[in-house]
């Protein structure tokens, strides 16, 4: 949302508010300004003390588009657009806050924000800087390994980022319409108005489309959101055609102030946007314009237009520049969860604060300064000399990151970290006393699992089914298929160093939340996970291997929601027609909290941090429970690594246990190579000294 700051403010000299009741003519909309006002006020609220979206964030689009649009319009109408010079009019206007903001955060985050969360900070930080922070969280939306992550400083950029593309393309699509109607001879507004009645329409249906298909990728995509500038457009272009009464414009106006109040309360934004209740808010928000200015004291402008709102609306969009990040932060430093009411006034507080200094002593400074007035090229040039630095430092705090998070090396006979080695009976610590702990916490998020080297094919039964296998220097010994989710991959790291000293071949097929069943278990419904499962068991009894590593049992929450699901023994039955041994593994805990990021803050042994083990862990395993198991299935069961019997700590062995709420770290996995390596063997009945490797 790039709440534009007063584009439809013209020189000073004309820039009287008129108090005519009918609007649709001239170009000064007070009462727009406290639209903005209403807009911000309700996205940091709801925000701040609901933890929900208001939707205030569609008005700002809608907003943007009856701006840019009528005011590109007019300009062609006078006779040309000059898309050079309005660039570079809003480089000055939007960079230097956003920018400033950047600057700010990045240097408070090197301080106060938990280094397990620098690299996401910092991918963010670079992709808000170049306007395509929505594309980054939309990758990240689709791509499960990114989804664990806590939501960064930054992640409001999104919606500025929409809006920095939106004015990219928008002089582009309208003078493209000036040279159609030209040279057509159709008039331009009308030929206008029929462009962009076309792409609302096409967006719209796309939103809805891509919301039920996969509705988080479709809040950060950008042609969902096309539909809510051409509402804009398509008013500002018809405006002057309608005229309500006074009476009618009254209840329109307040229709539309508690339709925008109420909509991120009636509806559960966050999950069900952009699809056609976006209606909602920006129908709202087109009503307020359309009421306009009335006269009257009991119209809605007459709150909307005051001199407090117009004010706010000034600030708005430094305000939602700064209350983020100040909300953010206010989390991590309290070590909360939420804010309460006082701690919330205090966010709010310091928000206005920050943006009235960055308003008065930023924004304005350099909106009216001549710069770029003196060359045709000096607002871009003035854009580059702020950014660079921008993008440079965070590359630089990137290069110091990585440098930390690869300073270290896991080694099976390591005295200082023996990591689950520690929870075999009988071991005797003899390493430093409280050495550091490993991973680094900045390494924590890209600690996952992996086989190297390998290589990889698509199966020809299902283009998701990526099917990848470990490179062994001669024929292998053994091979063993890790199928499922996320939590069977982990075990990659705990088979890599059996595998090379066996010459065994690993082969990982994993889809994110999607583990190895005849249903889709993770999210109800989920076709194309059913699809990937019944492709991949086929694929497996094609290759006939020594053995299926798989899930046991799921947790599906923290607690004692231990279950195995029909359709994972559905799938050790097709394989036991196939002749076919499965591995069974039971699923570890899952957290309400990230146990290795509380040990950071709060010491490796503080009791806040140690879960007791009956809260979490069953003290008998679901399958346990199964009426009847299929002769191929072996359950193999190690929470004894991951928790003591009375506790689950976050560190063992002076490791951290996990990367997030529910992930192991690569690092403790490999440390628990030897045990896997036990259990994969007695389970099979393979001798242990089955065909080393040379």
């Amino acid at each position: 949302m790039s709440l534009l700051p007063r584009t439809d403010r013209l020189p000073p000299s004309t820039t009287t508010p008129e108090t005519t009741p009918r609007t649709g003519h001239h170009r000064y909309r007070p009462e727009l300004q406290g639209l903005r006002a209403l807009a911000a006020m309700l996205v940091v609220v709801y925000h701040v003390w609901l933890g929900r979206v208001s939707g205030g964030v569609d008005v700002f689009f809608l907003i943007s588009g009856f701006l840019v649009t009528g005011q590109l319009f007019r300009a062609a109408d006078r006779g040309r657009i000059a898309v050079r010079v309005f660039w570079g009019r809003l480089i000055k206007r939007l960079f230097p806050a956003a920018l400033t903001v950047l600057a700010v955060v990045m240097a408070i985050s090197v301080v106060f924000l938990p280094e397990n969360r620098w690299f996401q900070t910092i991918r963010e930080i670079v992709a808000s800087a170049l306007y395509l922070e929505n594309w980054q969280l939309a990758t990240d939306s689709v791509d499960y390994y990114a989804q664990n992550q806590t939501a960064s400083v930054v992640q409001h950029f999104w919606s500025l980022s929409i809006q920095g593309q939106f004015y990219v393309v928008w002089p582009v699509l309208v003078a493209s319409v000036v040279v159609i109607a030209r040279m057509t001879r159709q008039h331009l507004r009308f030929t206008l108005f029929v462009v962009l009645l076309a792409l609302f329409v096409a967006s719209l249906l796309h939103s809805i489309w891509l919301t039920t298909a996969n509705q988080p990728l479709a809040y950060f995509h950008s042609l969902t959101r096309v539909w809510e500038f051409a509402f804009g457009g398509l008013l500002a272009l018809g405006i002057t055609s309608i005229a309500p009464s006074r009476a009618l414009r009254i209840v329109l106006g307040w229709i539309g102030v508690v339709g925008l109040v109420s909509c991120g309360i009636v509806l559960h934004v966050g999950s069900l946007f952009p699809g056609y209740l976006a209606l909602w808010p920006v129908t709202a928000a087109a009503l307020i314009l359309l009421a306009g200015q009335t006269a009257s004291p009991l119209g809605a402008d007459r709150l909307l237009s005051s001199r407090p709102m117009r004010y706010l609306g000034d600030l708005s969009y430094s305000l939602y520049l700064w209350h983020w990040p100040v909300l953010v932060f206010y989390l991590v430093v309290r070590d909360r969860t939420q804010v309460g009411i006082l701690g919330g006034l205090g966010v709010i507080t310091l928000s206005l604060l920050l943006s009235m200094l960055t308003y008065h002593f930023v924004e304005e400074p350099v909106r009216r300064s001549r710069i770029g007035e003196g060359n045709r090229w000096g607002a871009y040039r003035f854009g580059i000399a702020v950014l660079v630095p921008i993008v440079a430092a965070a590359v630089v705090w990137k290069e110091v990151s990585v440098r930390k998070a690869t300073a270290y090396a896991i080694s099976m006979d390591d005295p200082d970290h023996p990591g689950a080695m520690a929870q075999v009976e009988g071991f005797e610590y003899w390493g430093a006393p409280d050495p550091p702990l490993l991973p680094p916490l900045v390494a924590l998020p890209t600690d996952w699992s992996a086989i190297t080297p390998h290589t990889c094919y698509r199966s020809t039964r299902n283009k998701d089914l990526e099917v990848c296998s470990s490179v062994t220097d001669d024929a292998p010994a053994r091979r063993l298929v890790l199928v499922g989710d996320s939590h069977v991959h982990q075990y990659a790291a705990a088979l890599g160093p059996v595998a090379r000293h066996r010459n065994w071949q690993l082969t990982l097929m994993n889809r994110g939340s999607c583990p190895f069943s005849t249903n889709s278990e993770t999210v109800i419904g989920d076709k194309a996970c059913k699809d990937w499962n019944s492709a991949a068991v086929k694929e497996i009894v094609d290759l006939r291997p020594d053995a299926v590593v798989t899930l046991a049992s799921r947790n599906v929450r923290i607690g004692l929601t231990e279950e195995t699901p029909v359709g994972f023994v559905e799938q050790w039955r097709a394989l036991e027609q196939a002749g076919i041994p499965v591995l069974a593994i039971r699923d570890n805990p899952r957290y309400n909290h990230s146990p290795s990021v509380c040990a950071n803050t709060h010491g490796r042994n503080t009791p806040q941090c140690n879960i007791p083990r009956a809260e979490i862990i069953p003290e008998v395993p679901s399958y346990a429970s199964l009426d009847a198991t299929p002769s191929n299935v072996s359950f193999l069961d190690f929470s004894n690594y991951f928790c003591t019997p009375e506790i689950c700590p976050p560190v063992i062995g002076n490791i951290l246990v996990y990367m997030d709420d529910n992930h192991i770290t690569a690092t403790f996995m490999t440390t628990m190579s030897a045990v896997v390596e036990k259990a994969v063997h007695a389970a099979l009945g393979w001798e242990l000294v089955d065909q080393p490797a040379s």
